[in-house]
């Protein structure tokens, strides 16, 4: 299929918003592995219309269909200790069926409450892993029904992995990771993704942090981005931040960026024991 461009791969992707009965505008958004794109207006109806441009795309993917559960747990304050107890000795039952890619509670940002990311190739392998995971008794048994007391409030969503970033993992165990959630504008990468690339590569370039992952919403709220960092240290993440909002490549970032954001809240997390990631 060929792009107004010429080009026979890959093939661009529509997304159209009816304007009543008389009109149908289109994106067509060029995916080049890069944030860079070509917004292309078709628009039927009467001649004399103003063309109105809907920025709905969600963006480009990986190249596969791998995504990530994010799952967030609000535990009962006088729960947490049992609850982490009952994750550090019974999780390697849920682990037997699918990658856990990270599990942590908060410790600063928020208060009682746990994260953990789950990979999964596929919608259907996802739906035969919750089916095995119904069917395990020991599962069931030893984790589900005593955890489930603990918890107040669940919340999951799915996310893909950004085109251009590849899990990462921290240099050594322990240390502190930071969960950055951005609430851009409506549009979709098309619209923010290179100022947001950018303003995140600025931040890798100083060296204080490492980058483990960006994640882009597909079900929950949708255009959030979820970054995940790690740091030595809280105090050596503060005054890697400290360096880096002095230097001039990351302030220009930045500020290109924020035109596009509308909220952001971050959180300090410790891996549990039983964390691939720590």
């Amino acid at each position: 299929m060929s792009n107004l461009a010429g080009s026979t791969s890959p093939a661009p992707i529509p997304v159209e918003l009816a304007l009543g009965s008389r009109a149908v505008a289109y994106f067509l958004w060029q995916r080049t592995g890069s944030w860079r794109h070509t917004l292309v207006p078709v628009v039927l109806g009467r001649p004399h219309e103003t063309p109105v441009l809907a920025s709905l795309a969600t963006g480009p993917r990986q190249n596969n269909g791998i995504f990530y559960e994010i799952r967030t747990y609000d535990i009962k304050p006088s729960r947490m200790k049992e609850f982490v107890e009952l994750v550090n000795k019974y999780f390697h039952l849920r682990t037997a069926h699918s990658e856990l890619v990270g599990f942590w509670t908060v410790e600063l940002g928020a208060m009682n409450k746990a994260v953990h990311v789950w990979k999964y190739d596929n919608f259907a392998h996802r739906a035969a892993v919750r089916k095995a995971l119904a069917n395990d008794k020991d599962w069931q048994g030893k984790f589900i029904s005593p955890a489930l007391t603990c918890i107040e409030k669940q919340h999951n969503e799915v996310a893909y992995l950004v085109p251009w970033c590849q899990l990462g993992k921290p240099s050594k165990e322990g240390g502190v990771y930071e969960w950055v959630t951005f609430q851009m504008k409506p549009g979709g990468p098309a619209l923010w993704g290179e100022s947001f690339q950018a303003a995140i590569n600025a931040h890798i370039n100083t060296g204080y942090t490492k980058l483990i992952g960006v994640f882009h919403t597909e079900y929950g709220l949708l255009n959030t981005v979820h970054v995940i960092w790690w740091n030595e240290s809280p105090d050596h993440r503060a005054a890697g931040r400290h360096s880096a909002h002095e230097d001039a490549r990351v302030v220009a970032a930045v500020r290109d960026s924020v035109r596009f954001l509308e909220s952001q809240h971050n959180m300090l997390m410790i891996p549990v024991a039983c964390s691939p990631l720590k």
